[in-house]
């Protein structure tokens, strides 16, 4: 399969790593001087250092305009692997669509629309509206297929090629389940779902939930705090999710439990680490700055709040990270404010 990576950060590039050795891969970045960058070194020394690109990766043109190079890239492709931050899925998502209407994409942002406070599949349907009749027959039949990525995983350990299982989602079953073949690696397993909802909802709640867990660590809480804020985010996840669509079995998978552990444990997370930074006293300004990547939780928290809200949700930790990241609430404070909370039933 011919494959367009289309985002040269770490996962872009983790991915197009671990699918060149099977696949017709190229890896495109929007920016000039990063494609020139990454051809004299032969890796992606900015996103994904020590990593060395297989001789079969291709790279899009470094002397063209990011247009050209999208075109050059697209060029042959069957399939438009989408890999940046949710706030950038709809404007590259319009440019793929307006040069190549035919082509099947699958994206790997997790989060909501902060504006909108859409998930990626409703971006999605609501850019493919849009086109209209531009987009060619395969639109008359419902065509391009698309779906969503997503699932426990590290950018570093996928391109190392160390054991990863991931879900390929998609309101089109049999999509779903082709991609997951095609894209099936030694070291890479898919699995395949059609609760595109479910899938979205865990991979961007658990960011949030990973920022305050980095709160929770920095603070010096403790582990059994640690395991009663995740799986109480948990319940927050599923909560959010079954409202929206989401079936109650996703949640406890790959893409809900499962990348909620990773994110909320590992210390490759962006988003733990954004937790522990705040918690050491530093301000979001300068934990943003310092970090050198997108840490969607923080993106995506507002968005996650506004759409419990509007649901009548009750998502108490997503609550306290948004009052720690947008309304200056100390994090010491917001812990103390949640264990203040009234005994309950739990569920």
């Amino acid at each position: 399969m011919q494959i367009a990576v289309l985002g040269a950060g770490a996962w872009g590039t983790a991915l197009a790593v671990a699918l060149a050795p099977s696949h017709r891969v190229t890896l495109w970045a929007r920016d000039p001087q990063q494609r020139a960058a990454m051809q004299a070194a032969g890796s992606n020394e900015r996103y994904l250092p020590g990593i060395s690109f297989p001789a079969s990766l291709q790279l899009s043109m470094a002397t063209a305009t990011a247009s050209q190079s999208l075109v050059q890239a697209l060029e042959g492709a069957q399939l438009a692997l989408l890999a940046m931050p949710t706030a950038g899925l709809r404007s590259l998502l319009a440019s793929v669509w307006q040069q190549s209407p035919e082509i099947d994409v699958l994206w790997v942002c997790k989060g909501f629309e902060r504006d909108s406070g859409q998930l990626p599949h409703e971006v999605v349907q609501q850019v493919r509206a849009g086109l209209g009749d531009t987009a060619g027959s395969r639109a008359a039949q419902g065509l391009p297929r698309y779906g969503a990525l997503s699932g426990p995983s590290f950018a570093q350990e996928v391109a190392r090629g160390q054991p990863t299982a991931l879900t390929v989602s998609s309101l089109d079953q049999t999509f779903a389940s082709e991609m997951a073949r095609e894209l099936h690696q030694p070291a890479l397993r898919l699995y395949h779902s059609t609760d595109l909802v479910g899938v979205e909802v865990g991979g961007a709640v658990k960011n949030v939930l990973a920022i305050a867990t980095g709160i929770c660590d920095g603070l010096g809480l403790g582990m059994n705090a640690r395991a009663a804020l995740m799986t109480r985010g948990l319940a927050e996840m599923r909560r959010l999710g079954e409202a929206l669509g989401g079936r109650s079995e996703t949640f406890m998978g790959l893409t809900g439990m499962g990348d909620l552990i990773l994110t909320c444990t590992g210390d490759l997370s962006r988003n733990r680490r954004v937790g522990l930074e705040l918690a050491g006293g530093q301000s979001l300004q300068q934990v943003l700055q310092s970090l050198g990547h997108v840490a969607e939780g923080v993106l995506t928290a507002a968005a996650v709040q506004r759409r419990a809200r509007d649901l009548g949700i009750e998502m108490p930790i997503t609550n306290a990270v948004c009052a720690v990241l947008f309304e200056g609430l100390p994090p010491a404070r917001a812990v103390q404010l949640l264990l203040a909370r009234d005994p309950r039933a739990e569920g």
